[in-house]
């Protein structure tokens, strides 16, 4: 009996899946093609019929949800709606949230894997490259109705969402990574100008308290 028409493409997703996590786990070093294989419940000889090798499965790894429409997010409660016209700040509070943190094996591959692309072939770093360049057009899609400069300004976003989750990762799961992953967070949408300052809710709170102490002791709340 022959296999369905979208066999091909369920077992290539299967190696696909079971790569990311792997890889996101252990580094690209660290896992052979038999236990991808044994993660997708499959058999070591069959990888071959759909790559040629585990750099070229490596590249396709490192598409996410920004540029991979077939890879689902795992983390619970977050939403990405990359068509909104809000974009920028989900991408960003998924990015940095701490389902995203917690979630090593589901993880964007920008996270887990940088240091493994640094030593790899040009076309793993280009993959790579695609995915920054990705999160960066949608930062910046997010912010064209402002005056700020968008394209620098969303690389500069990128590079903080990222970098605080490596270095949150870097810190273990205690107080100090909790806090580095909220500051992140909240700097990264100040950025963007999806949410107010702290200095500036600083500066509000002593404007009300300076026009409470001016007004007559009746009339103060």
């Amino acid at each position: 009996m022959p296999y369905p028409a979208h066999h091909r493409g369920d077992v290539r997703r299967r190696i696909v899946d079971s790569a990311r996590r792997l890889f996101n786990q252990r580094g690209f070093d660290g896992v052979s093609i038999g236990q991808i294989m044994a993660g997708a419940r499959l058999t070591h000889g069959g990888f071959y019929n759909y790559f040629k090798s585990k750099s070229d499965l490596y590249v396709e790894v490192l598409g996410c949800f920004l540029t991979d429409p077939e890879w689902k997010n795992c983390w619970e409660g977050v939403h990405v709606d990359l068509t909104s016209t809000d974009a920028g700040p989900q991408v960003v509070k998924a990015y940095l949230s701490p389902q995203h943190f917690e979630d090593v094996a589901n993880s964007c591959p920008m996270i887990a894997l940088p240091t493994d692309v640094a030593r790899s072939r040009p076309e793993v770093k280009a993959a790579f490259a695609d995915v920054f360049r990705a999160m960066v057009s949608v930062l910046e899609r997010s912010m064209e109705q402002s005056d700020r400069p968008s394209r620098v300004t969303a690389q500069a976003i990128t590079a903080l969402c990222v970098g605080g989750m490596v270095i949150g990762r870097a810190l273990g799961h205690g107080d100090r990574a909790e806090a580095l992953r909220a500051a992140s967070q909240q700097v990264a949408l100040e950025l963007g100008g999806w949410a107010p300052s702290a200095r500036g809710h600083a500066r509000r709170r002593h404007a009300k308290a300076r026009l409470a102490a001016k007004r007559p002791r009746g009339l103060r709340e």
